[in-house]
């Protein structure tokens, strides 16, 4: 990937932080968003280098040394419970969409929609 383009991003005028795009050749977007936080100072003029700093990091970052997947999430975040999905879990996924279907019955029932047909057609009343 050749970058050929950057843009930079305020979050609610900077206050938040700031979202920098590096736009690929092939229409490639690798985003990097960093938050106002403590003990950092994030602006338009600084916002570039530390997403190249971060963007190192990340190429450099090796998996196998995380000893659990909680070690990932940011400090601020809350842990998060898997889906069924994520989890595997096939049988509340099976509940799930059975209730999904009832909710929306009958109209996930195809067999169910009905048609009002007015008769008609044939000879006009008028003269013999």
């Amino acid at each position: 990937m050749q970058i050929v383009g950057t843009q930079v991003h305020e979050e609610m005028g900077g206050k938040l932080g700031y979202i920098v795009e590096f736009v690929g050749d092939g229409g490639e977007v690798v985003s990097v968003q960093m938050r106002q936080g403590d003990g950092t100072s994030i602006n338009r003029a600084n916002a570039m280098e530390k997403a190249k700093v971060i963007l190192l990091q990340a190429a450099n970052f090796d998996e196998t040394d995380l000893k659990s997947p909680l070690e990932f999430r940011h400090r601020d975040q809350p842990a998060s419970t898997e889906s069924a999905r994520s989890s595997g879990d096939r049988d509340e996924l099976e509940d799930q969409l059975d209730e999904g279907l009832e909710d929306s019955f009958p109209a996930s029932d195809p067999v169910s929609v009905t048609h009002s047909v007015t008769a008609g057609g044939g000879e006009k009343n008028g003269s013999h």
